[in-house]
């Protein structure tokens, strides 16, 4: 299952439990199964035009040091990146071509064509093309007007392959390139602004955990549990609806999940894995933790877990390439038995985190792409032994002139996740 739809079909009515949200709540008087929250989002400052402005500058900047007269990107994180428009992606090509002059030049469907320049923050022309007609022949004609035949278009990574190919079918003697330089070389590195967004986000996240480890009951199902962090992210402050996977026992052993019905027991170890969103910026936190007492072998292997998190911050710093800290958390699991490769230790250490969960750089054998301030990532260890149990541990963190810093503290124990 995949673990971003992992609470879709769960039943929040059938949890039992209240979560009311301070402004809808008309008695201080809560009965032992309500929980009051209050948002704690106060404060927050949100990306703007100005923001996007400044985006479009870098990119501009990036596509004259690249060589590119423009980029092509489609609906997507990156054009709400760039520039605020939210758009579900579907066989219409909408979009936007960034020059290098730092211009813009809208694509749309004729019919939406009033709902895009609703949408609009920053100057533009839009374009539209009618049912009939060939949207990439359009985008083709728009960029090869401005830019001439012979000139360098960037497509980002994400246009999919029919449109990307659509729109190369009509360039002829334009070169096309991978548009990550420019995409990722603006995205990767965060901005105060967008670190700040993370950090609330990681926060509402780990206390929607708190919330739910104490609702925990012999009986609980792994979907009424995902749905109360759910509901909890959301009366925090979440922009956008949190998810949690959560896994009970032996399914622990499943990185992101089982779609096997379960029910806690004593003894079970609980493992959730998930994030809220907050102003369009998304966190990732994983906590394990035992319902009632470990037994030695689930104490030990927790503890090498966190041991491994550990020393993959302490490595974490400006130039160190993002392979290394996917080295050092394995010696750690490897040392205590349970390495060999990816035998017990299933994933990479670790994934760039923005606007979306997963996006550059990855911490994994073979990047020797060096860490720079202002990027993100998740560290997040795991050992796994199907047929008995998983532990992962996972805090985000980001780069700093001198180390890191972490978005949400290290969990203190098995059995005091929190």
């Amino acid at each position: 299952m995949n673990r971003r739809k992992f609470i879709e079909n769960s039943a929040l009515a059938g949890s039992g439990i209240a979560l009311v949200g301070a402004t809808s709540c008309a008695s201080t008087e809560q009965s032992d199964q309500q929980i009051k929250i209050e948002s704690i989002t106060d404060g927050i400052e949100f990306i703007n035009a100005q923001d996007r402005t400044q985006r479009i500058e870098q990119a501009s900047k990036l596509m004259q040091q690249h060589q590119f007269d423009a980029i092509f990107v489609e609906s997507g994180t990156s054009l709400e990146y760039f520039t605020g428009i939210k758009w579900w992606p579907s066989e219409r090509l909408t979009g936007v071509l960034i020059f290098s002059d730092a211009t813009l030049k809208y694509i749309g469907p004729a019919f939406e064509k009033e709902r895009l320049e609703e949408m609009i923050t920053l100057p533009g022309d839009v374009a539209s093309w009618e049912e009939h007609e060939n949207p990439f022949q359009l985008v083709a004609q728009l960029f090869k007007d401005k830019s001439g035949a012979t000139a360098t278009l960037g497509i980002e990574e994400n246009v999919r392959f029919f449109q990307s190919d659509g729109i190369a079918s009509f360039l002829g003697q334009t070169t096309i390139l991978n548009a990550k330089p420019i995409t990722a070389g603006c995205r990767a590195v965060k901005t105060p602004k967008e670190l700040a967004l993370m950090k609330k986000a990681n926060e509402i996240t780990l206390e929607a955990y708190r919330i739910g480890f104490s609702k925990l009951k012999e009986g609980i199902s792994q979907y009424e549990l995902s749905a109360i962090v759910a509901e909890a992210s959301t009366a925090l402050g979440a922009t956008e609806a949190g998810w949690a996977g959560a896994m009970f026992g032996e399914y622990t052993a499943f990185p992101h999940g089982s779609k096997t019905a379960q029910q806690l027991k004593e003894g079970d170890l609980v493992l959730i894995d998930g994030g809220c969103k907050l102003g369009g910026y998304q966190a990732d936190i994983t906590r394990t933790t035992i319902f009632g007492k470990p037994t030695q072998r689930q104490q030990d292997i927790w503890n090498i877990v966190k041991e491994a998190q550990t020393a993959v911050y302490e490595q974490a710093k400006a130039g160190v390439p993002c392979e290394q800290l996917d080295a050092t958390a394995r010696a750690i699991v490897d040392k205590h038995g349970f390495g060999n490769g990816y035998e017990n230790f299933f994933h990479r250490v670790g994934h760039g985190i923005g606007m979306d969960f997963h996006e550059w750089e990855y911490l994994v054998k073979g990047n020797s792409t060096p860490m720079q301030p202002g990027m993100c990532f998740s560290n997040e260890p795991g050992i796994y032994i199907y047929g008995e149990f998983g532990v992962r541990l996972e805090d985000c963190f980001y780069i700093t002139e001198n180390g890191y810093e972490a978005f949400t503290p290290q969990s203190p124990s098995i059995e005091n996740p929190i």
